[in-house]
């Protein structure tokens, strides 16, 4: 499958798109992560990119573009791939659209995960993350919490709350994708690929698409 997923921060787009590998073997690329593991390791990108992440504010699509680019040919990607958190704009949507033409790959879908305010706040606020960018496993506080509080089940590192996931960054990330990113949901209706996807449970959101792609 080929899928964009779209939604706003916290809407779920991360966990069902690992739930959506598991089915055919297409690979998650969510640029965040990418972005994040730069910023780890300290690459020329990382430095570039850090400080607009801190902010909650959007990295330059000229950065982006040229790490999706070069994503997408990797071998991983024959199979399938599911775009979390990208596009998020207009203009990347466009320019994604002629990267695919260049690299004759065609989209089967954009889906819309639609999740109400209170619900993606709630769920960021309490979120907390691996440190270690090799690892970055996700817990939440109240719902999955490691088993040693402040410590990753998986490797040992330290468990964070990100710096874009304080409440205050959360709101200016919600005003930001209600700005720059809600309207892809109008391209993609008149490209004629979006589904939309009313659901707080990510099994939910996975059973409606699995029917949709006759999975």
């Amino acid at each position: 499958m080929k899928l964009i997923l779209l939604g706003a921060p916290g809407a779920g787009k991360g966990t069902v798109a690992k739930l959506l590998t598991a089915i055919d073997g297409s690979v998650q690329i969510s640029t965040g992560d990418i972005l994040r593991g730069a910023v780890q390791a300290g690459t020329e990108l990382g430095r570039e990119a850090e400080a607009y992440m801190k902010r909650g504010d959007l990295v330059p699509d000229t950065l982006i573009m040229g790490i999706m680019e070069k994503r997408l040919q990797e071998p991983d990607c024959q199979k399938g791939f599911l775009l979390d958190g990208f596009p998020r704009t207009i203009p990347q949507a466009e320019a994604l659209k002629n990267l695919l033409v260049k690299l004759n790959i065609r989209l089967d879908m954009a889906v819309n995960i639609d999740v109400p305010r209170e619900v993606i706040l709630d769920r960021l606020c309490t979120r907390r993350t691996c440190e270690n960018p090799q690892c970055q496993a996700i817990y939440n506080v109240k719902s999955s919490p490691p088993k040693q509080e402040g410590v990753c089940d998986k490797c040992g590192s330290r468990v964070i709350q990100r710096d874009d996931e304080t409440e205050e960054a959360i709101s200016h990330r919600l005003a930001t994708y209600n700005e720059k990113t809600a309207p892809l949901i109008g391209f993609y209706e008149k490209e004629g690929l979006l589904k939309t996807v009313t659901g707080t449970s990510s099994d939910t959101v996975v059973s409606e698409l699995k029917a949709a792609l006759n999975f």
